[in-house]
């Protein structure tokens, strides 16, 4: 299937059915480069991007990988009758623990050959990253960035499970699904807690809000009801504003902040909020979606994942020879880039085909689930 729709349909508001024959959302991974880009300004731009706000565009992701994840699983259901839990986890495995336990070997190995393992912390941290408690280390280590990974496997260990635990009722299905995905971001959170410091337990808390306002998203775009209501923001023109006004909203996290007295755990609500409004914008067919499916922001997004966590290795490669501002952050994103375009094509892809060669020997009628929209 085609995410491209009628050349007489491209200015009017997409329908549902067009929709749910999308199987590919191709600004969604422009979405995915810029959020990564945006977080690694953050880290090495200095004052000089403050205004930006990048740290607050991991929200971005996590609204964006339970959009993503949710849509795969319904459409499956929808298309099979069954969302296959342990297709699901193989496919995930062999997206995410390759490059990820790759990159904190290659860590491990550069801190201990630097004779600073102990001293950089990364040993204390070690039993945390082995098993995605990465979210649960409240110091610094030479493999900061993997917190958002461990707040990301522990949601999706629980959700699709219960996506599963709620399909049998055909009758209210959305209100059920809905009740139990409460429940399971109670029970993350609950899970999390006796673990956590004190102090951390507000960032655990909020990250799984935005989880979850991607994942409501998919909920109500997969049903026609739900999709009437989000319909208008749809055609090319809304479209376009809700782009330009995230935009706005993008530089504007820093006076929201102050307003909320500092308080950035209410700002991620509100921004999550706004990703979800900027996906919706962002699958319909119009000048924003042209713009972020464009050839080097999807080469960029294709790569994210993998630059997301090289970035502090490609920071230390920068800063042999630039002090933190512009220069610095945009070498350091080249750097990552190049680092990320090894891994994607030794690492990344050929782990991805030899998962989907054994989910296949499984179930070799249908198309791959992750070719929906590439999910991170």
């Amino acid at each position: 299937m085609s995410s491209v729709l009628p050349r007489r349909a491209w200015w009017r508001p997409l329908s549902h059915t067009d929709y749910l024959a999308s199987s590919w959302f191709p600004g969604l991974t422009g979405v995915r480069a810029l959020a990564a880009v945006a977080v690694v300004f953050f880290h090495y731009g200095g004052h000089v991007t403050d205004r930006l706000q990048g740290w607050i565009a991991v929200q971005l992701f996590f609204v964006l990988s339970g959009f993503l994840i949710t849509t795969l699983a319904l459409r499956e259901e929808g298309r099979t009758g069954r969302i296959d839990l342990r297709e699901f986890y193989l496919r995930r495995s062999f997206r995410i623990l390759p490059v990820y336990f790759l990159l904190l070997a290659l860590t491990t190995v550069a801190v201990i050959l630097g004779g600073t393992y102990q001293s950089s912390r990364l040993a204390d941290a070690m039993p945390y990253y082995l098993v995605f408690g990465n979210e649960l280390v409240d110091f610094n280590t030479p493999y900061p960035t993997s917190w958002s990974l461990g707040v990301e496997e522990k949601f999706y260990l629980v959700w699709p499970a219960l996506l599963v635990l709620t399909s049998f009722a055909r009758t209210g299905k959305t209100a059920l699904r809905l009740l139990f995905g409460a429940s399971a971001v109670l029970g993350v959170v609950l899970f999390a807690l006796p673990l956590a410091p004190s102090h951390t337990w507000a960032s655990l808390s909020v990250h799984y809000c935005s989880l979850v306002i991607g994942c409501l998203l998919a909920m109500v775009l997969h049903h026609p009801r739900g999709f009437a209501v989000f319909r208008p923001l749809t055609s090319p023109a809304v479209a376009t504003a809700i782009g330009c006004g995230f935009v706005v909203f993008q530089f504007s996290v820093g006076p929201l902040a102050k307003a909320l007295g500092g308080h950035w755990q209410f700002v991620v609500p509100v921004y999550a909020a706004g990703s979800a409004l900027l996906l919706v914008a962002v699958v319909s067919p119009g000048p924003v979606r042209g713009l972020l499916s464009s050839r080097p922001l999807t080469f960029v997004g294709d790569r994210s994942y993998a630059l997301y966590l090289a970035q502090t290795g490609a920071a230390g490669v920068s800063g042999w020879v630039l002090p933190s501002g512009l220069a610095k952050a945009a070498v350091t994103t080249v750097v990552a880039l190049l680092i990320a375009c090894a891994l994607r094509r030794w690492v990344e892809q050929p782990a991805i085909a030899y998962g989907r060669k054994v989910v296949k020997r499984r179930a070799p009628a249908g198309p791959p689930a992750e070719a929906t929209a590439g999910a991170r």
